[in-house]
Parts: structure tokens; sequence; C-alpha cells
């Protein structure tokens, strides 16, 4: 879309809901709760922080403000304030968490609280104590106002998770105005969130849209086409199984997959028993 001339402030409001699922083949209680701590090693608020970081570099925003915190038993949230300018030290609010973390955030990224955007984290690790399948959500929200895009964070995102489902939306509220007085509802081009996925990535993925175009609103789902159960086994190596474990393990996996994918539970005859 040409460059628009606009008067005043761009108050457009773009705002991206980034879901992943990862799913984990657990055999035994404790292969579960194994799973669950190793998920939270992995994707501490710590590490959290840095891919939120990184987010907020690739789509040229600076950190503001940071609040980060893991749960018990399992989980973890991070929220970060961003700002699309930097802005001299003196007109921060000192009474708030200024982005200094070690080895994350140095003093001279700090930026004071000027626009309406935010980058937020929560992780759900889960499992059923009568099912083999352990799954790991996380869920990710950029919201930004002004010129700045969190469509722009996309491909990294997906790279910084093992994402088996993803499932993506993104909006744009409000309006800006030329300098004639025109309203602007959107300041971009955009007719699917794929275009701003790399086309390497989405050959491996099963793809699904729905999109409101006279809304902005837009809507992609994802499915891992295959699978290899190096990357499913918990503690267990597949070279150990024999063919009819294997093939009942997969089955088993990719219901799972089916069933989050879709958003139902799939009707098994023996569910009325």
């Amino acid at each position: 879309m040409k460059k628009i001339a606009l008067y005043g402030f761009n108050n457009l409001t773009k705002t991206l809901s980034f879901n992943i699922y990862d799913i984990c083949y657990a055999e035994t209680r404790q292969e579960r709760k194994d799973y669950l701590v190793y998920i939270d090693e992995q994707y501490n608020s710590t590490r959290l922080t840095k891919i939120l970081t990184e987010v907020t570099t690739i789509i040229g925003a600076s950190v503001l403000n940071i609040a980060k915190q893991d749960y018990d038993p399992q989980g973890a949230s991070v929220t970060m304030l961003i700002s699309e300018e930097s802005i001299e030290d003196h007109l921060l609010d000192k009474t708030c968490n200024v982005a200094v973390i070690e080895d994350i955030i140095q003093p001279e990224t700090i930026v004071a609280h000027l626009d309406k955007s935010h980058v937020t984290v929560h992780t759900y690790p889960e499992y059923h104590p009568d099912n083999q399948i352990s799954t790991f959500r996380v869920d990710i929200d950029v919201s930004t106002c002004g010129k700045i895009s969190p469509l722009k964070a996309l491909d990294y995102l997906i790279g910084s998770f093992d994402s088996d489902i993803i499932t993506i939306d993104y909006r744009v509220r409000g309006f800006t105005r030329n300098v004639e007085g025109k309203k602007f509802f959107i300041d971009h081009g955009i007719s699917s969130i794929q275009n701003f996925i790399d086309k390497e990535t989405l050959k491996r993925y099963e793809s699904v849209d729905v999109n409101v175009f006279q809304s902005n609103i837009f809507h992609t789902k994802m499915m891992l086409k295959e699978m290899d159960l190096d990357n499913y086994l918990f503690k267990k190596n597949p070279k150990d199984l024999e063919d009819h474990i294997k093939k009942a393990i997969k089955l088993n996996i990719k219901e799972e997959m089916t069933e989050i994918f879709n958003g139902t539970n799939i009707y098994h005859l023996n569910d009325e028993d």
C-alpha cells in the first residue's frame, strides 16, 4: 500500500495472537511429570523474556518495562510494555521496572511509555493422568500502535518453538487520518497471514485460512504434515519399539493433533460405554 501522509499520530492498533502446541508421548505417569519439569526448565520466564525481546527488536520497537513470573507447579508468563521510539531517561516513570534484566536488557535500551503497545507470553504445560499424551501450549500476543507491525516476527516465533500446531489471529482496530482528513482503517496490504510466513515453512504444514476482510480480521491455523517419532517420544528411542507399538503411538499422537487443530473431540463408539 502507498505510504499515507498522516495527520497526527497513527492511531491504528495491530494485534497478533500466536498460539503453538507441542505434543509429546510420555508412557508412564512419572515420565509425564518429568516432561513437565523439562518444559519448565526449557521455557522458563528468563528464556521467554529473551524470545520476546527479540520479537520487539524484529518489529522495530523498544522495551520499556518487563514483568515476568514462573509458576508452581508449572508454567510461566512474561509481559513487556514496548514503545515505537526511544526517549530520554528523565521521562521514565521511576516507580516501574525499567527493563533492566541482567544479560537480556541493558540500561541503554530503556525508553519511556509513549505507546499503547505490549508483548505477552503465557505457557500451559499439561497432561492427563490416564493418557500417554502431554501437551505444551504457548500463547503470545503482540499489540502495537503506530507504524510498526507484529507480522514481521512470525517466522522467528515459529522457529522459536517446537510447533506441531499453530493458530494465528491478526486484527487491525481503530482508524487514522491523512492530511486531508480521510479515514484509513488499515495502513498496509494483507490478504492472508500466510503472506508473512516463509514459503518453506508453509510447505511443512497443512494450512487453513478464515478471513473477514471487511472487518480486518485474519485467521490461519496450521498442522505439521510429517511425523518423526524421534521428535515425540520422551525418554524413549523409536528403535527400541516394535512396529505395531510405533504405529499405535503415531495414531495416538495424530488423533491428539487432529482434535486440537479442528477444535473438537473425535467420536469413538466406545465413548458411550
